[in-house]
């Protein structure tokens, strides 16, 4: 089932990658403006966390479905097609109720809220994936295995209604007639992530909308009330590490703050949003106000430090499809510290857009240890000793040492209101 979906994603990036480029041009050809480097850096970065959380975690889902399966009272053959139209919409309904709790319970807004982040909707904010979503999301999809899904089947309809959700992420498609009525579409998808009232917490289905009008849970997209994207209580960082734990490190502050044990134990299962009185009390938080919490995250910077934080973010896109191709023939320990070396240049290229001192020091200090490391070992992850490949690492780290130089020297242009003042 892991390398099933390593191989999936292997087919399916270079298709994904190339409708997000065609939706960049078609964004600067129409001036929409859809698209902000830092906004979709960081979107994809935490789609590549997820992948990587996805492949060291998912045992743990494959391991209980297996062991409720080896119990159910039937078993459905792999080889009718009505198994698999069963699973498929089987599939979309636990997905429902797993997307469901991810908006109205504390523990699993945690991890979800991963994918409502960002300040804009395009196609990258499709890949924008929690990274800790392995660790409880297998439980909404139990009574599948009671009902008798083999695991190839699970596997195949769970990748086909994965991706499935990418296209509904955009704003180039408008209405679709009778479709909005029926299926996920772009219009639904947007009224999903928009934080307007009227909005907010509503279309959870992936595929089939027949889930959102049965449990009361549809709302159209309206022509007076114009959506508005991201979270409320907004994250103002491109940390992907971050990004997947902020919302965990506030609920954890809060158990332990809080006197009540009960309390303790609701914080995590209670609405987000929720929080002990006595906390509350001790630690107020600034009531929502739209005209601060619709303000976009923007930390200026120079063009020359957004060009170096994408050429590097690109080469990591390469490094992490490397990194899914060595996963069976590479040994666990290298597996692990390769994700964390991607991990750790994520954070660094994340902290470069921000344009903070502190980052800027640690991608100079990232870029001399890979090249002293390269040197000292001779090689790189997989085993490849190739003196030529060694050497353009190497090259190419110390070009980027001295473009990085360059980038964080150019004095940044103020915008003229800030000028002005």
């Amino acid at each position: 089932m892991d390398s099933l979906y390593n191989h999936a994603v292997e087919l399916a990036a270079p298709v994904f990658f190339a409708l997000i480029a065609l939706e960049l041009i078609l964004d600067r050809v129409k001036r929409t403006r859809y698209y902000h480097l830092g906004d979709a850096i960081n979107s994809l970065s935490c789609g590549v966390v997820s992948n990587g959380m996805h492949v060291f975690f998912l045992f743990l889902g494959l391991f209980s479905y297996e062991w409720v399966l080896r119990r159910a009272p039937v078993h459905l053959p792999d080889n009718r097609w009505e198994t698999w139209v069963f699973a498929f919409f089987f599939y979309d309904l636990c997905y429902y109720w797993y997307h469901r709790s991810g908006h109205t319970i504390g523990v699993f807004w945690a991890s979800h809220v991963v994918h409502h982040q960002s300040e804009e909707f395009n196609l990258t904010t499709a890949l924008r994936q929690p990274g800790t979503a392995s660790f409880l999301n297998w439980i909404f999809y139990l009574p599948m295995a009671l009902s008798g899904v083999p695991v190839k089947v699970l596997a195949m309809v769970g990748i086909i209604q994965l991706f499935y959700q990418f296209w509904p992420h955009t704003r180039l498609i408008g209405r679709m007639g009778f479709l909005d009525r029926w299926i996920q579409t772009p219009s639904n998808h947007r009224v999903h992530h928009a934080q307007n009232d009227i909005y907010l917490d509503k279309n959870y289905v992936g595929v089939f909308l027949i889930w959102d009008h049965l449990f009361g849970s549809f709302q159209e997209e309206l022509d007076e009330e114009p959506c508005i994207y991201g979270i409320r209580g907004q994250l103002h960082s491109w940390n992907p590490v971050w990004a997947n734990l902020h919302y965990y490190w506030a609920m954890a502050k809060d158990a332990w703050y809080a006197q009540s044990w009960w309390d303790k134990l609701k914080v995590w299962f209670a609405p987000p949003g929720w929080r002990p009185a006595d906390v509350a009390a001790r630690f107020p938080k600034r009531p929502y106000d739209p005209r601060i919490d619709f303000v976009k995250f923007d930390p200026q910077r120079s063009v020359a430090l957004g060009i170096y934080g994408l050429v590097q973010f690109v080469l990591l896109t390469f490094a992490d499809l490397h990194f899914l191709k060595l996963l069976p023939n590479q040994g666990a320990a290298l597996n692990v510290a390769y994700f964390v070396f991607i991990l750790g240049s994520l954070v660094s290229i994340g902290g470069v857009l921000e344009n903070r001192r502190e980052f800027l020091i640690a991608e100079a200090a990232r870029l001399t240890a890979i090249a002293l490391a390269v040197l000292m070992l001779g090689q790189w992850f997989g085993g490849v000793r190739d003196v030529r490949i060694v050497a353009a690492i190497v090259s190419f780290q110390a070009l980027s040492l001295v473009s990085l130089w360059l980038a964080a020297r150019v004095k940044v242009r103020q915008p003229a209101a800030v000028a002005a003042a």
